[in-house]
This record gives structure tokens, sequence and C-alpha cells, in this order.
């Protein structure tokens, strides 16, 4: 009971979740921004979808009120709501607005959305319910200037449901992809890299037609996937687990239009940044701005030349 009362409940530095807030933050306003270009044709009464549809339990503000004026500002308010919560300015208030809009846009037209929306909307969620404005934010700096860098300590269930979250993820997506046929022959990346409907970048061709580098492929993924969803808890593991993580997720965005997931999932990885470290960074920062600051008020040398000195 003590190690579990100490696990969740046991204060901890909010650097970590202070980090976690920012990058989340700067996420949601890209999100946002995101919809710009097709506001209103997939999410006003005029649009292509004239109703939210229905669904046990679905609710949302464009469920209720579908009209223009409503999305432009629910629009808004996601958007001004992102940058406030990167910067901690009424950060719950701040939060709870980003987790509205994220899921009344994404409940109004679910057709135009993925996996990783939904996960933006869970670490949304999560961030709402955390303390994440009690480090390196405007809020801090409004009650205890004198304090900002400094990162008091709160109990850390809720970045524990964030990395809980992240195992959750890589184990569910093992487990799902072994219920298939192509994961177990070796040839799902293949297929993967040939849909040219989602393909990003260019990927050379002997990628997804060698049957050696498709099975390594193939395999390494679901080894890689079970690494981070187990190992990410051992410590001394932890660091290289992660690295390979952050690789994996930039070769998938490399070769594959996932949209925001694996921004999502290395969100996620910030939960798992050591808080002593986390705040070493926030001081090391915190000292190169007092060093710039104090250059700046230095008085300027003047040096003097004796007449004469100078033919």
């Amino acid at each position: 009971m003590r190690r579990w009362n100490g696990f969740w409940f046991e204060p901890v530095s909010t650097s970590t979740l202070a980090l976690l807030r920012i990058c989340f933050g700067l996420v949601a306003f890209a999100w946002t921004i995101s919809l710009a270009p097709d506001l209103s044709a997939f999410f006003s009464s005029a649009g292509i979808l004239g109703a939210q549809p229905t669904a046990p339990g679905a609710w949302g503000i464009l469920g209720l009120a579908p009209g223009g004026g409503v999305v432009l500002g629910l629009y808004a308010a996601t958007l001004v709501g992102s940058l406030a919560l990167a910067a901690g300015w009424r950060t719950r208030l701040a939060a709870v607005v980003v987790f509205v809009g994220l899921l009344s846009f994404e409940r109004r037209n679910p057709f135009v959305f993925n996996s990783g929306d939904g996960l933006l909307r869970v670490i949304a969620f999560y961030v709402m319910l955390a303390p994440a404005g009690a480090a390196v934010s405007v809020d801090r700096w409004r009650a205890e200037r004198d304090r900002f860098w400094e990162c008091p300590g709160r109990a850390p269930w809720a970045i524990r449901l964030l990395q809980i979250q992240l195992s959750v993820i890589y184990l569910a997506g093992v487990w799902d992809k072994v219920q298939g046929t192509t994961w177990n022959n070796g040839t799902a990346v293949s297929y993967a890299l040939r849909v040219s409907d989602l393909a990003a970048l260019p990927v050379p061709a002997f990628l997804s037609q060698s049957p050696v580098i498709v099975n390594l492929l193939t395999f390494g993924t679901l080894a890689t996937e079970l690494a981070l969803g187990i190992l990410v808890w051992n410590r001394r593991l932890r660091r290289w687990v992660l690295t390979a993580g952050v690789g994996f997720h930039l070769a998938i965005g490399w070769a594959i239009r996932v949209g925001f997931f694996s921004v999502g999932m290395l969100v996620l990885y910030v939960a798992f940044v050591d808080p002593d470290w986390a705040a070493a960074k926030l001081l090391a920062v915190r000292d190169r701005r007092s060093r710039r600051a104090a250059r700046r008020a230095r008085p300027p040398v003047v040096v003097g030349v004796e007449a004469g000195a100078v033919d």
C-alpha cells in the first residue's frame, strides 16, 4: 500500500507536467489551425454533413448548435484556449476550453478524423484534470512572481494516467495487429507503404518489395511497440526505449500520413521525462536569461585616447 500510494500520490516536481502542458498546447494550436481551410464545409449545417451523427452518449456544442456563427466562435475559443494553455494563463479554464473544442469538432464530423485526433482529445482530458499551471506559467507568475522558476511538488496521479495511457495504446496496438494475418506472416508493412492515398514522402521501392526487409520492418514494428508498452517502465531502459520510439514515429511520419497521431504520442513521451532533469533544464533557461539581462544592464566601457597618441 505504501508503494501504491507513493506511485499515485507522493508529491513530485511539476516540472515534467509544465513541459507536457507547453508541448500539448502548441500541438493543440497546430491542430486547430489545420481545421481552418475546411471549417465551414466540414462542421457547419451548410456543409457536407447537415447534422451531427447520433450516437449513445455523444455530445458536443456543435451537435446542439451547428450554425456557422457557433462554429466560428468555437474555433476562435479553441485557438485562443490552446495558446493560453501553452502559456499557462487561466490554465484550468484553458484546458477545459481545449477539451470541449476538440471533442465538439470531432463529434460533429467523425468521418474526417482519425485515431490521432482522438488521442489529442484523451490527452486534453488528462491535462484538464492535472495541476498543469503549477509551474512555469502565467498563473505562477501572477501568484508568486519571485518563485516563478520553482516547480512545486504535487500528487502525480495525472502524469501516471498519461504514462499508463501510452502503455495501453502500444499494447492494445500489438494485440489488435496479431489478431490478423499480415502482421503474423510479416507482410503488413509492405501493404502500408503501398497505400498511395496515405503516402507522405517518397519511400524507396525496395523497402516495400524486398521480402527480407519487409519481414524485418513488420516484426520490428511489433517488437518496438511491445517494448514501448512494457520496458518504458524500467528506469535503466527507458531512455533507449523512448529513443527507439522517437525514431519509430519519425519514420511513420515520413512514410505515411497519420495526421497528429505520431505527434500526440511524442507528447505522451514527455510524461516519462525525469522531473529532476526537467527542473534542471528549466533552471538552465532561467540562468541564461539572467546572464543576458545582466549583460544588457551593464554600462558600456568607454576607452579614452590621449591627444597625440594616434598619428
